[in-house]
């Protein structure tokens, strides 16, 4: 039986395993217990600062600490992550400062919490920021590891995690997980199905639906949005010669603008992009918002037919 776990745990069990690291500290915005920064707290609650529902605070407070020489990890969710937008870009991104944010419970895979706690943007508002790498890992393993990394990393970053428990894909894989480079699962030729976040172990789902249609599909898990593994885009979209993106994400500006604005400058082919077309969510069960927002296997399936059509 495939194991399932929630993305927000790999990120808590990140800052445990960084705590040796006498430089990390860590900040939250009320939701700790949330986003599993917790964990790091009541371990080491002499590096962790509680910043209340104050997420402009927490923003400038961590570009302080990094200014001062220190690895800061701030989180709250992906929504609240947007009230601190003019911080991230004016007190973290424009100077260049290593501080990492994570947005949990992100898309609209949070179901119940309703369309004004989905954030179905935040992978394009941050794209936009220079200087600022993008993740939306597809697991609890990609997640630990990707957060670990970041501590190295010259730079600001956001990272988008979330609440619902996923299909775990790399255990055993574990190698293969770097920022900035997407993780190829198969190797069809017919189409490449390019997605992020939940809707990877979909992506793969939809493969094995077209392949007992006679369709062999290539799925990328491209976890780094920004910077976007261009090489691996370009090597299998002349492999493939169509592609579709998947992701719980608005169409506008996420996965999908990154993979567009890149084929129409690089190498041109068909490309079908299954997202939130363009409204705001509902509430409802985190399955049920997938279905009602078009983001099943069947629907990424449906795209990739649709993206060979136009070859």
């Amino acid at each position: 039986m495939t194991r399932m776990a929630a993305t927000r745990d790999g990120y808590g069990a990140a800052l445990m395993e960084l705590a040796s690291n006498g430089k990390v500290v860590v900040l939250e915005a009320d939701l700790g217990k949330s986003t599993k920064s917790q964990l790091f707290r009541k371990a080491h609650p002499e590096r962790t600062i509680s910043c209340g529902i104050g997420e402009q605070n927490m923003l400038l407070t961590a570009a302080g600490l990094a200014s001062s020489g220190y690895i800061p990890f701030a989180s709250t969710f992906a929504i609240f992550t947007e009230r601190a937008f003019e911080q991230m870009r004016n007190g973290v991104a424009r100077p260049n400062l290593a501080v990492h944010l994570c947005g949990s419970h992100g898309g609209t895979h949070t179901g119940t919490d309703g369309s004004s706690a989905q954030s179905i943007e935040d992978l394009a508002i941050y794209r936009t920021l220079p200087n600022v790498t993008v993740l939306h890992p597809a697991d609890d393993v990609s997640t630990k590891l990707l957060t670990k990394q970041l501590a190295a990393h010259n730079g600001p970053s956001y990272t988008r995690t979330a609440r619902n428990k996923t299909p775990v894909l790399y255990d055993g894989r574990e190698n293969e997980v770097a920022i900035g480079k997407g993780i190829v699962h198969g190797s069809g030729e017919d189409v490449t199905i390019v997605a992020c976040g939940v809707m990877v172990s979909r992506s793969i789902d939809a493969a094995e639906l077209l392949r007992e249609e006679g369709i062999n599909a290539t799925v990328v898990d491209m976890h780094t949005l920004k910077p976007l593994d261009t090489e691996l885009l370009d090597r299998l979209s002349a492999k493939s010669g169509c592609m579709v993106t998947a992701e719980d994400h608005s169409i506008i500006g996420g996965l999908g603008g990154a993979v567009a604005e890149h084929l129409v400058s690089s190498q041109p082919v068909p490309l079908e992009r299954v997202g939130v077309n363009d409204r705001f969510g509902e509430s409802a069960q985190a399955e049920e918002m997938l279905e009602m927002m078009g983001l099943t296997a069947s629907n990424v399936a449906e795209a990739a037919k649709r993206a060979m059509s136009r070859k």
